[in-house]
């Protein structure tokens, strides 16, 4: 008991301790406050860049769907390639696939290309310098 009531300056011993105990979880809690503050803002961080990414994500699904639209494909590839459906004349039924494979092959005839147009003659010389006349 004699620990318990030995003063200094004043104070008891107890006293003293007491308060050093509080000034430590005052500023225990004080610095758990900051790093709590500190995580939340980088959670409140991350969730407007999921957020930014889940839109960005949408606007490209959207994209998608418009370029995948098959009429929008069906254009481009008659406009660029040429393409088109295949006409009733050409389809078959499973059962006629026998004939169909059995028949030779028309190959479709190709046009010769166009001769390239003849480049001038250049002549060097004397007689090259009178005709230039």
């Amino acid at each position: 008991m004699m620990l318990l009531e030995r003063r200094v300056r004043g104070f008891r011993l107890v006293d003293l301790v007491a308060l050093g105990l509080l000034v430590v979880l005052i500023l225990g809690v004080y610095l758990f406050k900051t790093v709590a503050g500190r995580e939340r803002a980088e959670i409140a961080r991350v969730e407007r860049q999921i957020a930014a990414e889940k839109a960005r994500i949408r606007l490209l699904q959207a994209e998608v769907s418009h370029l995948e639209q098959p009429a929008r494909i069906g254009h481009l590839s008659e406009a660029y390639l040429g393409l088109a459906p295949i006409s009733v004349k050409r389809e078959t039924s499973p059962d006629a696939l026998v004939d169909v494979a059995r028949k030779p092959v028309e190959k479709p005839a190709v046009a010769a290309p166009a001769p390239a147009p003849a480049a001038p003659v250049v002549e060097d010389g004397p007689a090259a310098d009178e005709a230039a006349r």
